[in-house]
């Protein structure tokens, strides 16, 4: 396809005595570079990349822009701002740099509990990706999603669901299946399919849920977007704060390409997906 398809979801990480990281963070990771990324890529078609802001940087996007500006016109990014503290001037060198979203992260975080503040979160985001015409990209666990899809529904941006919507041991049948999968009915409304295993309980699956597949894609097959989720970082249980690097998962970037790609129902929906779909939620050319 014209441009190379999209992963709509990676991490780029300095070195830890270049670029400080947050104090509470939930573990250290090891560095992750935007060269590797696309030497992996590579092989598979993948050109363009979306970075999204890890936990461990908190608001600050130092690193965020940087990968950006090694990407060039084949990079976008989602940030994590503070709506009380960001100002014009940082939103508009943040769009001119190549971001495209903010992130609301509801789920990372070392041994923090959910949070139920959707809401009233997402209301002060979206007002603030409002001014630069970018959506919000929320990560949180299904219930929670659930819990405040009356007020996503009615959202004025666009909203980007992480992960499949972390549905863990849910059924799209059951109650908060079935508000998650009217939520995603919604013509704002997207989704990555990305990072399974944070869903099956599968520490280096690469398949998704056939079930949730299925239906997702029965109401929003052209508002989906993939994502590697590289360098794929550890389960929540095995990370341990700051102190030494953790390793990532050991998943091989080609075997998440081709998982994902063999579980659509056809190879035109799978570049549909990593291609068109993802070039007009990001604005990349072509």
């Amino acid at each position: 396809m014209t441009g190379g398809f999209c992963d709509s979801h990676i991490h780029v990480v300095a070195d830890v005595a270049r670029r400080p990281m947050i104090p509470g963070r939930a573990y250290t990771p090891g560095v992750a570079t935007v060269d590797q990324v696309r030497r992996l890529g590579a092989p598979h078609g993948v050109t363009r990349f979306v970075v999204v802001q890890p936990s461990f940087y908190g608001t600050d996007n130092t690193v965020l822009v940087e990968a950006l500006r090694e990407l060039g016109g084949d990079g976008r990014g989602v940030a994590v701002l503070d709506p009380a503290e960001a100002s014009e001037g940082e939103l508009a060198a943040l769009h001119a740099a190549g971001v495209r979203g903010l992130r609301l992260n509801l789920y990372s975080g070392h041994g923090a509990p959910a949070d139920d503040r959707l809401a009233e979160r997402f209301g002060a985001a979206a007002a603030l990706a409002a001014r630069q015409g970018w959506h919000v990209q929320v990560i949180a666990p299904l219930p929670v999603l659930a819990g405040a899809a009356p007020v996503l529904a009615r959202a004025a941006v666009p909203l980007v669901i992480d992960h499949y919507g972390l549905p863990g041991g849910h059924a799209p049948g059951g109650e908060a299946g079935r508000a998650l999968l009217g939520l995603l009915a919604r013509p704002q409304v997207w989704v990555k399919l990305s990072a399974p295993y944070r869903s099956t309980g599968e520490v280096l699956g690469v398949a998704p849920d056939a079930a949730w597949l299925a239906a997702i894609l029965g109401v929003a097959a052209d508002r989906c977007v993939w994502g590697s989720d590289w360098p794929h970082t550890p389960p929540h249980e095995a990370q341990p704060g700051g102190g030494a690097p953790l390793p990532y998962r050991a998943l091989d970037y080609g075997r998440v390409v081709a998982g994902f790609r063999a579980a659509l129902p056809s190879a035109a929906l799978a570049d549909r997906i990593m291609g068109a779909n993802a070039a007009r939620l990001y604005g990349f050319a072509g």
